[in-house]
């Protein structure tokens, strides 16, 4: 496993309940700020194996990127979790975005 992809496993698990990280701002926390299409790789990947909370990754838009079943369940963890969606689909990143201000960020 390459230091990347842990540093991606690492961000993603420190994502706390109700809040949630873009793809981008995964990849840049991690050292890589054009590594987002990585980071759906890696969450593709990873996210069984390592009890990953995948739910909380979502675009740079608010959207969530997977389609028919995948989009039903992750909406439906992410309303679990208290997060309501706009009428575009989308979510306020305003109100819910995690932003670990303070925490390590690593740089490659």
């Amino acid at each position: 496993m390459t230091p990347f992809t842990t540093r991606v496993i690492d961000v993603i698990k420190s994502i706390p309940w109700g809040k949630v990280m873009t793809y981008g701002q995964i990849a840049a926390r991690a050292g890589n700020p054009r590594g987002a299409r990585q980071v759906a790789r890696i969450l593709h990947a990873m996210s069984r194996p390592y009890r990953l909370p995948w739910h909380r990754v979502v675009n740079a838009k608010g959207c969530i990127s997977l389609r028919e079943e995948g989009y039903q369940l992750q909406k439906n963890l992410l309303e679990e979790e208290g997060i309501r969606f706009k009428a575009n689909g989308g979510i306020e990143l305003a109100l819910y975005l995690y932003d670990p201000q303070g925490e390590e960020m690593w740089e490659d």
